[in-house]
């Protein structure tokens, strides 16, 4: 076996922490994103509470106000009836204030609709912001200890990357590309164990020929 294959094999393992440590590190955007993510579905159901809020006061509003215009006009029509000369006319206002105040009625209810539906609106709001500050508290912390565990990778890699150096130092500089071009084509890896006549990596069958090339001794470094 040449000398040089001891120092590739620990070379690799170095080289398959460092892929496995910028696989983690990869993954933090992602993690942070979903975070984002969290937040802003947080924000967004504050917002349709706040919506919800806004059109049902509006709508109260609304129907307060069509109480108000029609019960004027019931106390229009039943001033007006007191002057009136004909019976037609006396029934025509008659028939124009129970209008009227049918209407006063439907807007009553509506408003009272409104009311108990307020109840559950209001709810949905104190549980929207209930659920934001939780988030806002829960996004905090989360993004704290990734920041943490990324720093904490970092070093990881730093470290890596320096153990790689010494690593390189002793082995020869045509190995060390073929190792590099090989390893580069098959993300990282660049040897493989042979057991009974097979490769463990590819899985193909290695030839008697080149397993005794790949056995014998190597004087030369």
């Amino acid at each position: 076996m040449h000398p040089a294959i001891p120092r590739l094999i620990d070379l690799q393992a170095i080289d398959l922490k460092i892929v496995g440590l910028r696989a983690q590190l990869d993954a933090f955007p992602k993690r942070i994103m979903a975070l984002d993510h969290k937040l802003t579905d947080a924000r967004a159901a504050v917002a349709s509470a706040k919506e919800a809020q806004v059109n049902s006061l509006k709508e109260r509003k609304k129907f307060e106000l069509d109480v108000e215009q029609w019960k004027d006009r019931a106390r229009k029509y039943r001033d007006q009836s007191g002057s009136v000369k004909t019976n037609e006319a006396y029934k025509a206002l008659q028939h124009e204030i129970a209008n009227a105040e049918a209407e006063v009625s439907k807007a009553e209810d509506r408003q009272l609709e409104l009311m108990m539906g307020s109840e559950e609106i209001d709810g949905r709001m104190r549980h929207a912001d209930a659920d934001l500050k939780e988030a806002e508290a829960s996004v905090a912390a989360d993004r704290k200890e990734i920041e943490v565990q990324y720093a904490a990778k970092k070093k990881e890699i730093a470290a890596a990357q320096a153990e790689r150096q010494k690593a390189v130092a002793p082995i020869p500089e045509d190995m060390l590309s073929l190792y590099d071009r090989i390893a580069k084509r098959h993300e990282g890896h660049a040897l493989a164990q042979v057991k009974d006549g097979q490769c463990k990596g590819c899985g193909l069958r290695v030839l008697p020929h080149t397993l005794q090339l790949l056995t014998q001794d190597h004087d030369d470094e």
